[in-house]
């Protein structure tokens, strides 16, 4: 008789998690060798010359290069928004997807102008995932499923990977995984999202309570925070960063949903983040908050919260321009400049 006890749909993520590859010091060391003979000022260039070393720590070579940057973008549903928590119909969700594929969006300019690649994911929109403050918005098996989507999602030999998301509703849902992960009361992270007004907002608050209470007592495991108070497009984007650990691809988080994804993770295993940049600072709810938790310096503050992956593939442009700045500026001695004297 077989003893041996059956394994449960998470167990492969924490899994991976344990197995995470560490950065590559000895390519970080190539890095600043180089930098040190590069014709600048040291430290001259500032955050540009730390992004490189980071680019080459977790792309695992020196010196580091961003030749296929890839947005993608997930796109969920949620039952929560029967609540009256968002100003916008579940139907945007869909209809945003669309227009993304018809190349009508802000991320598509965004993408366009810095030559980045760009992939939306469908994920079951006519499904909308359950009201948290009615049950659990996945069953732990459909939400591992939807974490290794996210994995999948990332094939085909990418070296740098902006997350973005689309759905009505899921700063909500992102603002109830924050108030599950760091503790209440729901005002301190409901923001506005898409533009409720004080009523709005007093009910996006009272349904994140709701939810808290729902599921008291189940919200001690950040991966069971996920999956009762998450959403599709949240584990899926989770998946991702997992993935993109795992393949030496360095990660750029956008705002206040993607973030949510990468602080169940942080919660797993604090070095969890360690291969991720924030793209920007939200001015959605308590975004800077979060990232002060997660230990995360945005590289951008524009006071954008449109989500879509827009403010990380700004940052995309930034970090094209680090790795580019170290591989292609000249040393002093190919340029026959004389170095700093003793």
């Amino acid at each position: 008789m077989d003893t041996k006890p059956k394994s449960l749909p998470f167990d492969d993520i924490r899994a991976l998690v344990a197995a995470m590859p560490g950065p590559d010091e000895a390519a970080v060391r190539a890095v600043r060798a180089r930098d040190a003979v590069l014709t600048k000022p040291p430290g001259s260039l500032g955050r540009l010359e730390t992004i490189a070393e980071w680019l080459a720590a977790w792309q695992g070579r020196s010196p580091p290069k961003v030749e296929r940057p890839l947005v993608a973008v997930f796109a969920g549903n949620h039952g929560v928004v029967a609540k009256g928590v968002s100003a916008f119909p579940a139907s945007v969700t869909q209809q945003m997807v669309a227009n993304f594929a018809s190349g009508g969006a802000a991320i598509n300019q965004i993408c366009a102008t810095f030559d980045l690649g760009l992939k939306v994911f469908d994920l079951a929109l006519d499904l909308p995932t359950g009201d948290i403050t009615e049950g659990a918005a996945l069953k732990e098996a459909d939400c591992a499923a939807t974490m290794a989507f996210g994995m999948e999602a990332i094939a085909g030999g990418v070296d740098l990977l902006a997350l973005g998301e689309m759905g009505i509703g899921n700063t909500t849902i992102a603002a109830a995984i924050y108030t599950a992960l760091y503790g209440g009361p729901a005002t301190r992270w409901a923001g506005r999202g898409t533009g409720v007004d004080d009523e709005g907002l007093g009910r996006k608050a009272a349904a994140i309570e709701a939810a808290m209470t729902r599921h008291q007592g189940h919200l001690t495991d950040p991966l069971g925070v996920l999956r009762r108070v998450g959403g599709r497009e949240v584990a899926a984007i989770a998946g991702a960063i997992l993935a993109a650990r795992t393949q030496r691809i360095p990660v750029i988080l956008d705002g206040y949903v993607v973030t949510a994804a990468a602080a169940v993770l942080h919660a797993l295993d604090p070095r969890a983040l360690d291969h991720c940049v924030a793209g920007h600072c939200s001015a959605e709810g308590a975004h800077a908050d979060v990232l002060c938790r997660l230990g995360l310096v945005p590289l951008l503050s524009l006071d954008m919260r449109l989500g879509e992956g827009s403010g990380a593939a700004l940052a995309a442009g930034v970090i094209k321009a680090a790795a580019r700045c170290h591989s292609g500026m000249a040393t002093f001695g190919e340029a026959g400049v004389d170095e700093k004297g003793g």
